[in-house]
């Protein structure tokens, strides 16, 4: 059902989209997930590029729930949008139905161009770069007596941080039965999720799993409840934070502490995200001439601006040193068509019971 309703709002949307339109503009369909204030950005440069490309309209789909799902859909009824926005973990997914593109290397880091390839195609033109750092209340810090993380610091480091700032109310770090936040402690520690049921022995994923099981330097899934990790940082419950740069703006806004950013002590995934075109796009010229706009330093500045991302291209000015370091300590994951299945499977066994 729900799925037939998508189908019909999407044929609603293009209907009512091209009733309007002069016969010889060109309308291009783009998706997108994003937060409100994403989108509130993302507007007014659609409007720009508009203004001055008066022959090509963009049909913006903002899909901000189940984007996946619905994206899958799409393509699977001939549907499938002209400029797709994409992340490295779905991107071999959909390859077959990308457009292989001619992307300036020069202008992207390495791990961003890396990301969003698959076959030795580039499939997507890189916006942003996504790595998990520590995210640290110094004022925790300071109460225990411990000098802010550096740049040289150390997972037997970590291990002591939480555990010196653990107490009766507190944690010392955050803790989430998901792979996407031991992959970091798995691969600093020299394993792989390769071949994925070694994984639950491996020396990194024992020591993640002990932070919250064994020691309690971390907050079990019972003690952390209905709140969200990020809530409990914000309350002054977890001095150390594993997470991405998404939390910048809630954590700017809402934290009544002083706050920093430090690498994670290791080797951290690089996750990119970018636009795509669709091969079956019929509209391609205008279509890349859309994606070249979005992707300018320009309009890659604006978006930084906000905070919400760590920009992709290495020319637009990035004052969060931390993010950057993260990204030249990271490593390319070889993301395969069944990636996503392999996770969901992990998540499912490996965190089942203590090691």
């Amino acid at each position: 059902m729900m799925k037939f309703r998508f189908l019909i709002l999407v044929l609603s949307v293009m209907l009512c989209g091209c009733s309007h339109k002069q016969s010889d503009c060109e309308t291009i369909r783009f998706t997108t997930w994003g937060s409100a204030s994403e989108i509130a950005i993302l507007k007014p440069i659609i409007s720009d590029f508009e203004q001055k490309n008066p022959k090509i309209k963009i049909d913006l789909m903002h899909i901000p729930q189940n984007y996946f799902q619905k994206i899958h859909l799409l393509f699977a009824s001939n549907l499938a949008p002209d400029v797709v926005f994409i992340n490295n973990l779905n991107l071999p997914v959909y390859a077959d139905h990308l457009e292989a593109l001619d992307v300036d290397k020069s202008l992207y880091y390495k791990q961003s161009i890396d990301a969003l390839s698959y076959n030795e195609h580039v499939y997507a033109v890189p916006r942003d770069v996504s790595n998990l750092v520590i995210f640290y209340n110094q004022d925790m810090f300071k109460k225990v007596g411990l000098p802010y993380p550096t740049s040289d610091w150390t997972i037997d480091d970590l291990f002591v941080y939480a555990k010196k700032l653990t107490s009766n109310n507190t944690f010392g770090i955050g803790y989430e039965e998901d792979m996407y936040y031991a992959l970091p402690y798995v691969l600093t520690l020299g394993g792989s999720i390769y071949p994925p049921e070694k994984v639950k022995s491996q020396k990194g994923f024992i020591f993640y799993k002990n932070l919250a099981n064994k020691y309690h330097y971390a907050p079990l899934k019972s003690e952390v409840g209905s709140k969200t990790l990020a809530q409990m940082f914000l309350e002054g419950k977890i001095g150390m934070h594993l997470s991405g740069r998404w939390l910048v703006p809630k954590y700017s806004e809402s934290a009544r502490f002083q706050w920093g950013v430090a690498t994670f002590p290791g080797v951290v995934p690089c996750d990119a995200s970018g636009w795509a075109l669709a091969a079956s796009s019929k509209h391609k010229e205008s279509a890349r001439r859309f994606v070249s706009f979005l992707s300018s330093k320009e309009n890659i500045e604006k978006m930084t601006k906000s905070g919400l991302i760590v920009p992709a291209r290495v020319d637009v000015p990035f004052k969060d040193k931390p993010f950057t370091d993260a990204v030249s300590k990271s490593v390319t994951l070889p993301i395969t068509t069944s990636y996503n299945r392999m996770i969901d499977k992990l998540n499912d066994t490996v965190f089942l019971n203590n090691p």
